[in-house]
């Protein structure tokens, strides 16, 4: 499947997807906004927390097309950050104390300077986490001892995993991406990650197959646990459950089967409050491929740049200021805030 760009769909353009949205509420004008549910809880607009996770998207090249996937990423695309921007972003770093730097792609470790990065982070100390779809494992020769790279750096790998089954997987992901998977955590079981006495963590990634929220997180941990135990010898530490945002790919997904106004309805409805203390974009910084700044992950996807008075380029990295911004949000930030809460480290109540 191409991307939502190689297949010129006007929901490629974020504007367009903003748009969408805008429009969604303004034929509910019951609907209170995502602005209406902070200022009710006096939480407008929202400030950080104080930066400590640094995260980085290394590009939108990845060797798969997944159907929900707020990247529009895929083998299509062509944006890589450039050992320059990479140079920028271990400076600004070196003039800080943040402790994390979560690289992210696309497929991050598809990028020519992937490993040289990672082994940069490592020398100044930082706990390194990569965001990995674990299928680019078993994409090729160059890239089978990838889980050897990683236990030799400690880096922490979070693994994409839709489910503890190949229908809903494949389904999601492709034909025959679980059983890639599959065989790439086993990969990353023998080098010790996800066991015990190890200090080596393996966490998995759980996104919906469709147009509804994710179970109890807890819940869900136990079933992959002893499904991909029992079925596999997969060992992993603990699972995420993210709740998939009306953006790119999804938004599409929604808009095609005319499940959005539901969806976002579902989201409304589970709007949590007791979420806002920990949102992601309280505690994180999210670098583009091209050194842009922005509140978060998906901000970045909309391209929701931070205001430049902030300092919205690596190049102009400034920690005070950022600390002190205030965070961007529109209606797709529900997603974060539904039920138990949704970040890149899962559920937050």
């Amino acid at each position: 499947m191409p991307s939502l760009l190689s297949q010129r769909n006007e929901l490629s353009r974020p504007e367009v997807q903003l748009q969408r949205l805008e429009e969604l509420f303004f034929n509910h004008p019951e609907w209170n906004t995502f602005e209406d549910r902070l200022r009710k809880h006096q939480s407008f607009p929202l400030q950080p927390s104080g930066i400590e996770i640094f995260q980085m998207n290394l590009g939108k090249l990845c060797n798969q097309t997944c159907k929900h996937c707020h990247v529009d990423a895929g083998p299509d695309r062509t944006e890589i950050m450039s050992r320059k921007t990479m140079e920028q972003c271990l400076d600004a770093l070196e003039a800080t104390d943040i402790p994390t730097v979560d690289i992210t792609g696309g497929a991050p470790e598809i990028n020519a300077d992937f490993r040289w990065l990672v082994q940069e982070l490592r020398k100044m100390d930082r706990h390194v986490m990569v965001r990995c779809n674990l299928t680019v494992i078993m994409s090729g020769l160059k890239y089978r001892d990838l889980p050897d790279f990683f236990a030799q750096n400690q880096v922490e790998v979070i693994s994409s995993l839709p489910f503890y089954r190949a229908d809903r997987t494949d389904r999601q992901r492709g034909d025959g991406v679980f059983q890639k998977s599959i065989e790439a955590l086993q990969a990353l079981n023998e080098v010790g990650y996800g066991h015990p006495e190890s200090d080596l963590s393996l966490n998995l990634v759980y996104n919906p197959a469709g147009a509804f929220l994710p179970a109890n997180q807890i819940s869900l941990e136990q079933e992959f646990r002893k499904a991909l135990l029992q079925d596999h010898g997969v060992r992993f530490n603990q699972l995420f459950a993210i709740t998939n945002m009306p953006i790119s790919r999804f938004l599409e997904y929604l808009i095609r089967t005319d499940n959005l106004e539901e969806y976002m309805e579902k989201l409304l409805e589970a709007f949590n409050p007791a979420a806002l203390p920990g949102l992601m974009c309280r505690n994180t910084i999210s670098v583009s491929w091209d050194g842009f700044l922005y509140d978060c992950d998906f901000n970045q996807m909309l391209e929701m740049k931070l205001d430049p008075s902030y300092g919205n380029h690596i190049s102009s990295f400034d920690l005070a200021a950022l600390n002190a911004r205030s965070i961007a949000t529109h209606q797709h930030c529900f997603g974060c805030t539904a039920g138990a809460g949704s970040s890149c480290g899962g559920s937050v109540v």
